[in-house]
């Protein structure tokens, strides 16, 4: 079992990663600093999940004008490597689009194609094949009506990798106050108490489609990982323990962690990698710790709420 329980495993600057196994080779991806040249989403690699090298970046700016990329997420089809990722200026008018490269470390090209063009925000695309090939597209979509106003998760299927049948079914909307992003938040000419569900990811196991997410805001000690649990991709999700209860701030250890994705180790066990900031909040960093799958459902090998 590998030794990683909250340590950072790259030193530097790493939100919202995503690993992807190639092999037995590891690939990550992660939002950086937005950019205006070079090449954008900085990819590292391993062999063993613990030591991390950086190959650089991994995705050819679509415009030479400055945008923030948030988020990339990895697929392979059998043919390509496929990566699904937000474009948009700061917090607004993010779209999904799609990338292919011959190689896990890329280059990849954009195919000029938005698979979210009727969305004002769409962010944090999980792509996930199910076990008879057909492939489902996860992500985060703003609501404007319900009780809780705000960022929630839809599930689209994919009629190829780069095109969405274009009928987005809900997935799980805000249902605790933990979940808050921010009070009188003005959105959309509007102002609302925003709430924040952001950062699917989709794995099956036990015979059960389970979605894992972040709730509430990433700016704060609040913020942690909850999920929902479904018989088929499409639904209908349903939460059995509310809540943050895979991963919360556990003081003195782990501050804010989230937006995670779930890797086997060369171990056969199954790990979770997500973001935390560093003591003094000034960068969210790459962590990975194991994974168990409990009678009550997944938590960490050493669930949170327990530690001394």
């Amino acid at each position: 079992m590998l030794d990683l329980e909250y340590r950072p495993v790259y030193p530097n600057y790493f939100a919202d990663p995503f690993v992807i196994r190639v092999g037995v080779e590891y690939y990550a991806y992660g939002t950086g600093i937005s950019s205006s040249g070079g090449r954008i989403f900085e990819v590292l690699h391993s062999s063993d999940l613990a030591s991390w090298t950086s190959l650089g970046g991994a995705l050819e700016p679509p415009t030479p004008e400055p945008r923030d990329y948030w988020a990339p997420e990895v697929a392979y089809d059998g043919e390509r490597f496929y990566m699904y990722y937000s474009m948009g200026i700061g917090d607004k008018s993010h779209r999904i689009r799609v990338a292919h490269a011959e190689a896990p470390q890329g280059p990849f090209v954009d195919l000029g194609q938005v698979l979210t063009p009727e969305e004002p925000f769409a962010i944090d695309a999980n792509p996930f094949q199910d076990d008879d090939g057909q492939w489902y597209l996860f992500y985060a979509k703003d609501f404007l009506e319900g009780e809780r106003v705000g960022t929630a998760l839809v599930v689209d299927r994919l009629l190829e990798m780069t095109q969405l049948e274009g009928n987005p079914r809900t997935v799980l909307r805000a249902s605790g106050d933990w979940q808050l992003y921010q009070r009188a938040r003005e959105m959309y000419g509007s102002v609302y108490d925003w709430y924040t569900l952001e950062g699917p990811f989709v794995v099956k196991r036990q015979g059960l489609y389970y979605c894992f997410y972040s709730g509430g805001n990433w700016q704060e000690h609040t913020y942690g990982v909850g999920y929902a649990v479904a018989e088929h991709p499409l639904g209908p999700w349903r939460e059995p323990r509310p809540g943050p209860v895979v991963i919360r701030t556990v003081p003195g250890k782990v501050i804010g962690p989230g937006h995670n994705s779930v890797v086997v180790g060369p171990d056969g066990h199954d790990y979770l990698v997500y973001h935390a900031w560093d003591p003094d909040k000034t960068a969210r960093r790459m962590c990975v710790s194991r994974l168990e799958w409990t009678p009550e459902g997944p938590c960490l090998a050493v669930p949170p709420a327990l530690e001394p």
